[in-house]
This record gives structure tokens, C-alpha cells and sequence, in this order.
């Protein structure tokens, strides 16, 4: 399959198609709103979406002629349903080594303190992402990468952190740049250096917060290897002011800003993210009620990560909540070793509707437009609409709702990566 240029298509016979609109984030009941359209078509010219809507509109027509006059490749819906490709904008899948182990132990009850004890937890993940050569992050990467877009992801914000020292973070953020002229999938890097306290500075994170923005962040900016910068910002990890330092020196480098906020403990997280103007803040488990409404106002979106909630049998972010309060809402994988060994796209459409309150049209708009939002990306990703980019997934359902309604299985059957074929369902003879 192609996928890495930017091609012409024409999708035609959409039996369903739906979509939210426009190009800032989705806020409140907001994203209960979808554009629908049976009987549809989309037009694509040099990766941009050109058309879409009704086909027997004269627009439709109009556009539909012109791209058959230019050789424009069609790509024959079979009246199936159509959506905006998903954007999985939270995500740790460069990574070397696995945690089985300790899946099974927390399974079996056993707290995460003993499990850290016993050799687990992220400091394993970080012993084997240091050992692992770029090549071997590369390869894991692709696998990785292979199955999101099968799941229908075209867009994903993949983070470093298992190295925290300046060589590996460089290999993790190179890895991804690599892989960025490869795959199809598009990836946003984000820094993650201060991910959790490494044994070099055991019980001194503020010297870690320093060595960070004195030996890493300058490198990780001057080489342009990514585009955000994020902190695990936690009691007992780093705690309010550490993160806020780090994150007004990325700011200064030149990073927009992400946090993970207020997982564990509310220690005012997400009201730190609000300060400084994040693009956004993920989890926000314990969150307090004026810290969200002060991200409702600085417009931060909230992304909530089920599937970690679901692995570690945690109460569910309170999503509903968050949207009923006014806030834009996104969903994504945190695909990782440890909390989260998931990528399922599907299972987060079920978890969603059936867990967190959301309606389906919430949901899809979590997973598009308000994800293409929390990468800085909603005006040119994340809705199926003219001027922008022509990311789309053919489902093999006959409505859009059977991503939440057939629970738990991938229904794609073809995904579109900037005008081009980048995947489609085997069929078997």
C-alpha cells in the first residue's frame, strides 16, 4: 500500500458518512454535533479534500466529473459507512522490553509500590529502551505503527521517556523521525524527558528537572526532534513547581506544552496546564472542579485515556463531567508497556459509551477533530470536510455506530492517508 505521499482519490458510494465540522476543538455540547449524509462521496486533489457530501449534489457532480477527467483513482465504498481517520493523541509506543510479569502481579492485587520493589514499573521499561539499539527501536516502532493503522489511526502523538538520560531520549525522538519518512501514519513527537526520577538522581527530581533543562531540552530543540514537551506531573514524582520550571523552559525553547495531570493524587495538575496555556493535559482522574473550569477557559483539552483506567481496574476519568462543564474532550490509547499494553481503538468506542457517558457522536468527535485539536492539528485534521487533509477510514459496517455497537471489533476495512490507499482489509478468496 502507499500512504506517504500526498494523492488524488475519489470515494464513492459512502452508504453513511459522519463527521464533525470545523476547525478548532469541539467544546461541550458541542460535540454531540455530527454532519451526516447518505448516498455520499469524497473527492480528494493533491491530499486535500476537495469535496464531501451528497453525491447526488451538484457540487458532488461537479467535482466527482472533474476528478474522473483527471485520472483521479476511485475507491468504491460498497455503501459502506465513512469517517474522519482517528488520531490517537496520546501515546508512549516507542519502546524496548515488555512487563508481563507485572501485569499479572497487579491482576493478583499486588500494589504498585511492592511491584516497583520486585524490579517493575517504568524503570524496567527504562533498562531496556537504553539497551536497545535505534535500529531495534525503529523495527518495534513499525510493528507498532502497522497495527494502529490497520485500526484506523492516521494520525498519533508518540512520546520519549523511557530513557531519561540525553542518549536514549535522542534515540527514542530519532526513532520517530525515522519512522515519520516511512510509515504512513503521521506522528507528532513529544519530549518526555521527565517522565519519572531515574536511579541517577534517586529522591532529587529537582536535579533531575535541572539536568533536564540544562543537558537535554536544548539538544532535543536544537535538533528539531519534537514538537512537544510533556511532564509527569505527580505527587512524589515531580510536584507542582519542579513541573512548572521545566515546562516555562520548554515554553521558552520553543515547545508547546503538554502534562500528565493529576493521575494519582490532585495536586493541581491541571490548573498548572491552564496556567501556562498547555495544548493539553491527559488523565485527570482526581482533578478538581476549579482547575477543569480554568482549563475551560484557557481552552486546554482534556484527554482521557480509558484503556489505562480499564488495565489498572481504576474509576474512569470523568469525562462526562468534563463535557457537561464545557471542556473539549479527546480520547487516546496511552499505548505503553506498563499501565496500558493496549492500542484498541475499539475498545476504547465501547469503554466510552458504555463507562464514561459519552454518546457515540461525542466519542467519534474525541477521537478525530477534538485529538486532532490536543496535536495543534484541528485546522487541517480530524473532520471529513473541504481544506483538509484527506484522512479517512471505510468501515465495514453499514453505520457509524458500530464502533461503539460491535463491541471490541475492528471494523475498518480501508484507510485513506492523505489522498492516498494506505490499507485495506485482506479479503480471503
Amino acid at each position: 500500500m502507499k500512504g506517504k505521499g500526498k494523492g488524488s482519490c475519489a470515494v464513492i458510494n459512502i452508504g453513511s458518512l459522519a463527521t464533525p465540522l470545523g476547525e478548532s476543538p469541539s467544546a461541550g455540547i458541542a460535540m454531540n454535533s455530527l454532519y451526516r449524509c447518505k448516498n455520499a462521496c469524497i473527492v480528494a486533489k493533491d491530499g486535500i479534500i476537495a469535496y464531501a457530501g451528497p453525491a447526488s449534489a451538484e457540487e458532488g457532480q461537479l467535482a466527482l466529473k472533474k476528478a474522473q477527467a483527471e485520472g483521479t483513482v476511485l475507491i468504491d465504498a460498497g455503501n459502506r459507512a465513512c469517517v474522519p481517520g482517528f488520531i490517537d493523541s496520546h501515546t508512549h509506543f516507542i519502546f524496548a522490553g515488555y512487563r508481563a510479569d507485572e501485569f499479572f502481579w497487579r491482576a493478583g492485587g499486588l500494589p504498585y509500590m511492592e511491584i516497583h520493589q520486585r524490579g517493575g514499573g517504568i524503570r524496567k521499561s527504562m533498562e531496556a529502551t537504553r539497551s536497545a539499539t535505534l535500529h531495534n527501536l525503529i523495527e518495534a516502532g513499525k510493528k507498532r505503527l502497522d497495527t494502529m493503522l490497520a485500526l484506523g489511526v492516521t494520525t498519533v502523538e508518540g512520546k520519549s521517556g523511557y530513557g531519561m538520560d540525553l542518549e536514549t531520549e535522542l534515540r527514542q525522538l530519532t526513532a520517530m523521525r525515522e519512522l515519520s519518512r516511512m510509515a504512513a501514519v503521521e506522528i507528532l513527537p513529544t519530549f518526555l524527558g521527565p517522565h519519572s526520577i531515574p536511579p541517577e538522581f534517586e529522591s532529587r527530581p529537582s536535579d533531575y528537572i535541572d539536568f533536564v533543562i540544562r543537558e537535554v531540552l536544548p539538544k532535543v530543540a536544537a535538533d528539531k526532534l519534537a514538537v512537544f514537551a510533556d511532564i509527569f506531573c505527580e505527587k512524589g514524582v515531580f510536584e507542582i513547581e519542579d513541573s512548572r520550571r521545566y515546562l516555562r523552559a520548554a515554553q521558552n525553547a520553543g515547545f508547546k506544552l503538554k502534562l500528565h495531570a493529576d493521575e494519582i493524587v490532585r495536586i493541581g495538575g491541571a490548573g498548572l496546564a491552564a496556567e501556562l496555556g498547555a495544548v493539553s493535559a491527559s488523565h485527570l482522574l482526581k482533578a478538581s472542579p476549579e482547575d477543569l473550569q480554568a482549563m475551560v477557559q484557557k481552552a486546554v483539552i482534556a484527554t482521557c485515556l480509558p484503556l489505562t483506567a480499564f488495565s489498572l481496574r481504576e474509576p474512569y476519568a470523568d469525562a462526562r463531567g468534563m463535557i457537561d462543564r464545557g471542556l473539549a474532550v479527546a480520547l487516546a490509547s496511552d499505548l505503553n508497556p506498563g499501565s496500558c499494553y493496549s492500542q484498541s481503538i475499539p475498545l476504547i468506542f465501547a469503554i466510552a459509551v458504555l463507562y464514561l457517558k459519552m454518546t457515540f457522536e461525542e466519542t467519534l468527535t474525541a477521537l478525530t477533530l477534538n485529538g486532532a485539536a490536543a496535536l495543534g492539528l484541528a485546522a487541517s485534521h480530524g473532520s471529513l470536510e473541504a481544506g483538509k487533509t484527506a484522512d479517512i477510514v471505510i468501515l465495514d459496517a453499514p453505520e457509524p455506530e458500530h464502533l461503539s455497537y460491535n463491541i471490541g471489533m475492528n471494523l475498518v476495512h480501508t484507510v485513506i492517508k492523505n489522498g492516498e490507499l494506505a490499507y485495506q482489509q485482506r479479503t480471503t478468496a
